[in-house]
């Protein structure tokens, strides 16, 4: 059985685990960069490295939920596990105007911790989006603007924000998210940058939801951390590569440990069929929408598994139609 704070450190030691936290409409992301140095061995559950961190700073009431998702590309799927508190215990303090907090005293680097911090107000439910600056010429705008909605017409915190392009701190009650790279914009060329990055998308905030409807968390917990070790077909960039089954078997472990049986049931099902060479007109796919997604994503780690026949292309042809719509928090992948 893995245990979770042992799973967590070695993921925060391996290049090619992504972290974020936030909600749906606004998320801080670490991710490493190709060629940036390896991690570094921290106590505690952090990393951090020039570019952004992130620290666990609690495992308290914490449940692991382990999940694979249909990709809209049919040759691939997305994994995470998600660290979830019980909905009462996840929630921030929802502010719906601009903060100032005071100093971070907490922050992940000492020569960030005489920097202020100042609440976005986003209103999200189980994180605090909060920027971090010690620019004086920033600090005014924001001292000046403090108490009102960054959305408001006329406010020009917003701007000054784009401009000076502060750290952004993204906090939840088990740990935080740090980056410190330039907001993706104009001045990046309308793309966030490679490794840690922010999204905030207003029009998904409206929703008012702490997370995509297609992510299987359960009736009455909150994600407030993702944890998306290396995923076998997928790479850092969003690019294919060359299939890893390593990757591969070390999150089957974690899927048959924290994620829904009814899921891996149905995968399970898919592949018993396949194996035993069962006709697609014989075969019947599960009745629940999890138990099809365990099906669907059979099919496909089954055709990179055993390599692509005729058998396992008329079940992807058959119970593998149409790709999914891609999830808003992981465009494309």
């Amino acid at each position: 059985m893995p245990e979770l704070q042992q799973v967590l450190k070695d993921a925060l030691m391996q290049e090619d685990c992504g972290w974020n936290m936030g909600s749906f409409g606004a998320i801080g992301e670490f991710h490493h960069v190709y060629g940036d140095p390896l991690p570094q061995e921290h106590a505690g559950l952090v990393q951090v490295t020039s570019r952004g961190g992130v620290r666990i700073d609690t495992l308290e009431g914490v449940r692991p939920v382990a999940y694979e998702m249909l990709s809209p590309k049919p040759h691939r799927w997305s994994q995470a596990v998600s660290l979830c508190l019980p909905q009462e215990d996840a929630a921030m303090y929802q502010r719906s105007v601009l903060t100032a907090l005071g100093p971070d005293e907490n922050a992940l680097r000492d020569e960030d911790r005489g920097a202020w911090l100042f609440d976005m107000g986003l209103g999200q439910f189980q994180a605090d989006f909060c920027i971090r600056t010690a620019d004086p010429e920033l600090l005014e705008v924001l001292n000046e603007h403090a108490g009102r909605s960054l959305f408001e017409q006329g406010n020009p915190a917003m701007g000054a924000i784009l401009k000076a392009h502060p750290h952004r701190v993204v906090l939840t009650r088990i740990g935080r998210v740090e980056v410190y790279q330039m907001i993706g914009g104009p001045d990046t060329g309308g793309k966030s940058p490679e490794g840690p990055h922010t999204h905030v998308l207003p029009k998904l905030l409206k929703a008012e939801r702490t997370h995509s409807a297609n992510t299987p968390i359960p009736e009455g917990w909150v994600p407030c951390c993702g944890v998306h070790p290396e995923n076998p077909v997928i790479g850092r960039l969003g690019e294919d590569k060359t299939f890893s089954r390593n990757a591969f078997d070390a999150f089957q472990v974690l899927l048959g440990e924290w994620g829904a049986e009814t899921y891996s049931q149905g995968k399970q099902a898919v592949w018993d069929l396949l194996k035993a060479e069962t006709p697609t007109e014989e075969a019947a796919e599960p009745t629940t929408r999890e138990g099809r997604a365990g099906w669907r994503n059979g099919i496909r780690q089954w055709r990179v598994l055993h390599g692509p026949d005729q058998l396992s292309q008329a079940y992807a042809e058959r119970f593998d139609r149409g790709a999914e719509q891609a999830d808003p928090e992981n465009p494309g992948h």
